[in-house]
């Protein structure tokens, strides 16, 4: 069973910048796919951006590249999101997100469907 707790969220002018952070428990014998997703009432959640745990590769959605950096940090058992230059558009409810790595789903993307384990997720409000 993992666990996720996310923090960090806030309201912030337009060109600001937050961090969102997203503790983790988990079954360590597990390499896991962590990601941050965000959704705005009336719209599909979406992948913003994800990370292999076991220091593979990360990947982001276009909207965010060179803005976002996600990170994360072993030790602390945390996942980081690191926004910057936030526009209007980046506004929503942001979940963190996992699941376990396996030969049956290998990969890491930025699909909503493929998560097994969800927080109850952290408001940005970003505002002209």
């Amino acid at each position: 069973q993992v666990q996720l707790q996310e923090s960090g969220g806030g309201s912030v002018q337009a060109g600001g910048s937050l961090t969102l952070s997203c503790a983790f428990s988990a079954v360590i014998t597990y390499t896991y796919c962590m990601g941050w997703f965000r959704q705005t009432p009336g719209k599909e959640r979406e992948g913003v951006a994800v990370i292999e745990t076991d220091g593979g590769g990360n990947s982001y959605a276009d909207s965010v590249k060179g803005r976002f950096t996600i990170s994360h940090d072993k030790g602390k058992a945390t996942v980081f999101l690191q926004m910057n230059s936030l526009i209007p558009e980046d506004t929503g409810m942001y979940y963190c997100a996992a699941f376990a790595r396996s030969i049956r789903k290998p990969g890491c993307g930025l699909r909503p469907d493929d998560f097994d384990f969800w927080g109850r997720g952290t408001q940005v409000t970003v505002s002209a």
